[in-house]
């Protein structure tokens, strides 16, 4: 398996703040979420009336961007994931329970939050599931060189096994 692929998938798997960005009724909208996923495929828990859910639930496959990249101070040092594809809102009960378990294994707090009547719990229970596939990731990496990039597409993202 090429290297940067994997590269890729660890970057994603050891960060946890994506920023997704939407078109929403003409004008572009971006957000910060918590997320999960398997492989390259990316799930994330939103209320069905924020806009970014909207702007997805609008269309039949939203094409969205994402990035995932920790705050840097020094441009050299620069690494993060940018990200193009469909995201939809996961329809299927099993499916969202799936992501649900999957989004409660990589965050502690989710756990046992359903039973407690707080403000989260409360917007978790109006929460959805949602999915982006991508079918373009591009790492970058600064440390390498400056703008260093790779790019893959869908065919190649698909065929990863971790």
């Amino acid at each position: 398996m090429d290297a940067p692929v994997k590269e890729a998938f660890h970057f994603l798997s050891d960060h946890h703040v994506l920023s997704l960005a939407v078109c929403s009724d003409g004008q572009p909208h971006c957000c910060s979420l918590m997320y999960s996923h398997v492989g390259f495929t990316i799930f994330w828990v939103s209320d069905p009336v924020a806009r970014h859910s909207q702007a997805i639930d609008a269309a039949a496959s939203a094409r969205v961007s994402a990035t995932i990249a920790p705050d840097y101070s020094d441009f050299r040092q620069i690494r993060g994931l940018q990200i193009s594809g469909t995201a939809s809102r996961v329809a299927d009960l099993a499916d969202s329970l799936w992501a649900l378990a999957l989004l409660g294994r990589r965050y502690s707090f989710l756990a046992g939050l359903a039973d407690r009547p707080t403000e989260l719990a409360s917007a978790l229970a109006r929460a959805k599931v949602y999915r982006l596939v991508p079918d373009t990731l591009t790492l970058i990496d600064n440390t390498r060189t400056f703008a260093d990039k790779t790019t893959y597409h869908a065919a190649q993202l698909a065929t990863f096994v971790a």
